[in-house]
């Protein structure tokens, strides 16, 4: 689930609430998702060269306190208290990067403190919004940084960029880099190829450092769903849109082509029947074009209900497409935009996830290109039968060949006479990305027999074989 700070979109619902409030907020929200069966929160972080974190280069965002450089109360770190809040519900928490955009409008207010006005000279503007220079060597250098400065302070399960590189076309602007180009040109004589090499550069030098400092946080990005149209190039997509690769110098196949990135998440917010662009055809587009690497569908829960098209009048138009992209075997799962919709205009799609088709918790899909190596068995697994329910304890497993030991559990609960084992996901309790080693099932019903089982996950979420079963009758 995208959950978007920009201008207050989903989170916090608007700027300057008390720190009480915005906790208040996202607990509800990652609560919300829980019970919808999300286990992923991409949380956007940086969305104008601004800061929703503590431990960073920039200022504090405007949407956090209603003016840029505004800090919340001491001791509040909100992506701390994101992260918390998502591991202890056994959701990830990837922090969401806006690399290039500095601004959201030609009026923004900036604090002395931010880029744009200590360096003017890194950017350029375009249709009334600022925007880093990606062909400037320095600022390349500088991205990496800030979002290293929270792959290293931060305990995120991935680092998220969207859509937005070089910007999305306007009719009668120009893009004002032509001295870059002349300065830094690497050898192109095609400006286009030199843009599109830029982006390149920053997605690899990010994939390069952020594996450098820890190999288990996941790289991805979202981009525009179409990469290029088959009119265009008998590789692409049987579409007739903007494309990534010529409007957006973005060339997001590459990216995945090359291994640079350990997930894609195409935007593909378009209907079964979108003539220029239908989901159905993009969805097979990407499943063959992600070479071993994840590819996650971005799904449009925002569009439920719009006047713009039939098809999103539908209840049935996204549980649809999540049936659809379940029956393709490449494709790891969705990811839908935003958090605020799903209590909103698809209030119906919310239900249809949490009664049926996201009805069982699901662990994060593995990625063994990063690691592969399986934790040991948790250890002296007991249970105890109390007042208050059935108590459950263990010890961590030993360490793996890999020196990992558990960074989360799962726990499976079995009535008498059922079949035991991990591979039914009805049967899951519990899911915590937390090293805790206790757990009172207080759900268990008093005078039953229960067998039980526990799991332990590392960093990329492979399960370890079940310690257990031991048996109880619930008090």
């Amino acid at each position: 689930m995208w959950v978007a700070t920009v201008e207050n979109i989903d989170w916090p619902s608007r700027a300057g609430l008390s720190i009480d409030q915005q906790k208040q907020e996202l607990i509800g929200l990652m609560e919300q998702h829980k019970r919808t069966g999300m286990n992923a929160i991409i949380l956007q972080v940086r969305p104008t060269a601004d800061a929703f974190y503590r431990k960073s280069r920039e200022p504090w965002s405007q949407w956090l306190m209603g003016k840029q450089g505004l800090a919340p109360a001491p001791g509040y770190d909100p992506l701390e208290f994101a992260i918390k809040e998502a591991h202890s519900r056994g959701m990830e928490l990837h922090a969401w990067f806006n690399p290039y955009r500095a601004s959201m409008s030609a009026n923004s207010f900036a604090s002395d403190d931010h880029m744009t006005r200590k360096r003017p000279d890194l950017f350029f503007t375009y249709g009334g919004k600022k925007q880093f220079d990606p062909g400037l060597p320095e600022v390349r250098e500088y991205i990496v940084q800030v979002i290293l400065d929270v792959v290293k302070g931060y305990d995120v399960d991935g680092i998220h960029f969207d859509d937005y590189f070089y910007p999305y076309p306007i009719e009668g602007q120009r893009i004002n880099d032509s001295a870059t180009f002349g300065k830094y040109s690497n050898g192109f004589t095609d400006i286009k190829d030199w843009r599109r090499n830029n982006v390149d550069m920053l997605i690899k030098q990010l994939d390069d450092s952020i594996h450098h400092y820890k190999n288990y946080v996941k790289f991805g990005i979202s981009p525009f769903g179409i990469w290029k149209n088959s009119n265009e190039d008998t590789l692409g997509s049987a579409t007739h849109g903007l494309s990534n690769y010529h409007e957006l110098y973005a060339d997001s196949r590459k990216w995945i082509k090359e291994g640079w990135v350990d997930y894609i998440n195409p935007q593909i917010y378009f209907s079964f029947t979108r003539r220029a662009a239908p989901f159905a055809t993009l969805v097979d587009w990407w499943s063959n074009n992600t070479y071993g690497r994840h590819l996650y569908i971005g799904q449009a829960a925002y569009l439920v209900n719009q006047r713009m098209e039939a098809a999103w009048r539908k209840p049935e138009e996204i549980p649809n497409q999540i049936r659809y992209i379940r029956a393709n075997n490449r494709v790891q799962g969705s990811i839908f935009f935003s958090s605020k919709s799903l209590s909103t205009v698809a209030r119906g799609t919310a239900d249809s996830l949490r009664n049926d088709l996201y009805k069982y918790p699901a662990l994060p899909p593995q990625m063994p290109w990063l690691d592969e190596v399986v934790p040991n068995v948790p250890q002296t697994f007991t249970a105890e039968a109390t007042a208050t329910g059935v108590q459950l304890k263990w010890t961590a497993p030993l360490k793996a060949s890999d020196g990992e030991t558990a960074s989360g559990y799962v726990i499976y609960r079995f009535a008498e006479g059922e079949k035991i084992g991990i591979l039914d996901p009805s049967k899951i309790i519990r899911v915590s990305f937390e090293d805790f080693t206790f757990f009172m099932d207080t759900t268990a019903e008093k005078g039953k027999r229960y067998n039980y089982l526990v799991t332990a996950l590392d960093r990329l979420k492979n399960e370890s074989e079940p310690s257990g079963p031991v048996g109880v009758e619930a008090k």
